[in-house]
């Protein structure tokens, strides 16, 4: 048996955790530069407010019924996250974490799974103020199925069960095909052209079949809607093959300076990302862009790729990386939208395999390196992040115009001493 917990309207309730005044109140997050809708709270579905949708298209909707507008909070989200995530943890020696407001835990060997489920909801909801949903099956695809229920069924009370000795025919002939895990739009409109159209449709389908007109995966969902255990827990997030960190711009950037400051800040970032995942790179890509919103102005994608002699987790080595790149694919004239850092060929550190003509350091150098990045990651992490910096990046005084825009972003509760909860 397999649970999976379902954070309701995640970003939406992180807000409301420190804001009672909005429990019953409709609340919206926008995403980067507070461009579009990205979290919605029930109260704002309710209004026909929909995800993706232009802030300034939905400006007079949210004016008129006094909706409660969040520009993004990724420390508060990140943090509140982490919290539900060790609560849940508590409960079985067996968990994945599937994203920032899901979770899989083994159910495995409980008489009462439902009693175990609810006991969980009222934990969670109880130490860190985040509602969840809880399905429950025998298969992480039919505990997926069963979390539908739960989030849009009021009368389940946030818990839904299918139980293995239970036919789950009935229930699941009320679920869309299109909902179920790993089927997604475009498959089921192919599915609906041999009338399979409900969950229930596709769990009496032939795998053999599937896998002949569709592919193995859409097969491997079959057989787990049978009650057949095709996909285990993750308890190790599989290695990485990339680290990416990009960010759209406040405002457009044309000076090679601010866009150099801009990149050397993300691959900062990716830099500390690669060395908390015990990782080394040995190619660094760049790429900067306009907005392609706006199609009456020059349009230009830029991208370069440049390989190191060796690994490394060296932030100083990989921004300079970085900066040759930016150098070379930089055009003067048009205003950036965009700009971004990604490493490529990740691994160990200390599997290390130099060019045939490079010049090989020392271990000394390396041992030296190592311990510069661990003293630069743990003052960044006692004292915040940008204590300590890398010239590049500008300086704390820098105007910074390509700066995230996030004009409504509520405080940073549980991560910012200068940002706690007052209480007169």
């Amino acid at each position: 048996m397999f649970a999976l917990i379902d954070c309701n309207s995640f970003y939406c309730s992180c807000e409301r955790v420190f804001r009672p005044d909005l429990e019953s109140r409709p609340v919206v997050v926008l995403s980067n530069n507070d461009g579009c809708c990205i979290a919605l709270s029930p109260e704002a579905k309710a209004l026909g407010l929909k995800m993706g949708t232009p802030y300034f298209q939905a400006r007079e909707l949210i004016n008129r019924h006094k909706v409660a507008v969040f520009s993004s909070n990724y420390e508060l989200y990140g943090d509140l996250s982490r919290r539900v995530m060790t609560v849940l943890g508590r409960f079985s020696p067996r968990q994945e974490i599937y994203s920032i407001d899901e979770c899989f835990l083994d159910f495995s060997g409980f008489h009462d799974p439902e009693a175990r489920a609810r006991e969980i909801k009222r934990t969670v909801e109880r130490w860190t103020g985040i509602p969840v949903s809880i399905g429950v099956g025998a298969t992480k695809t039919l505990a997926k199925a069963a979390n539908r229920f739960a989030k849009n069924d009021p009368q389940s009370g946030g818990v839904k069960v299918l139980p293995p000795d239970v036919d789950p025919g009935d229930t699941l002939a009320r679920l869309p095909v299109r909902e179920v895990w790993g089927v997604g739009h475009r498959w089921a409109r192919r599915l609906g052209d041999y009338r399979i159209d409900t969950a229930e449709a596709l769990r009496r389908a032939d795998p053999a079949w599937i896998a002949s007109v569709f592919n193995a995966t859409l097969a491997r969902t079959v057989r787990e809607l049978q009650g057949h255990t095709c996909i285990p827990l993750e308890l190790q997030p599989p290695p990485k093959q990339q680290i990416v960190v990009s960010r759209s711009f406040g405002r457009p950037v044309t000076a090679f300076e601010d866009l150099r400051e801009a990149v050397f800040t993300h691959v900062t970032r990716a830099a500390e990302k690669l060395r908390g995942d015990g990782l080394a790179a040995q190619v660094v890509h760049v790429f900067a862009h306009t907005n392609a919103f706006q199609p009456e102005a020059p349009q230009y994608h830029g991208t370069a790729t440049l390989a190191l002699p060796r690994p490394t987790q060296d932030t100083r080595r990989l921004a300079s990386q970085a900066e040759a790149g930016l150098r070379r694919l930089y055009r003067n004239g048009f205003c950036y939208k965009k700009a971004g850092v990604m490493l490529l060929e990740l691994g160990s550190p200390n599997v290390l395999q130099n060019e045939l003509f490079a010049t090989p350091e020392t271990d000394g150098e390396t041992f030296r390196t190592r311990r510069l990045m661990e003293v630069l990651d743990n003052i960044n992490r006692r004292l915040g992040r940008g204590t300590m910096f890398l010239a590049g990046q500008g300086g704390h005084q820098s105007p910074r115009p390509w700066r995230l825009r996030r004009e409504m972003r509520s405080p940073r509760y549980t991560t910012a001493w200068k940002e706690l909860r007052q209480v007169n």
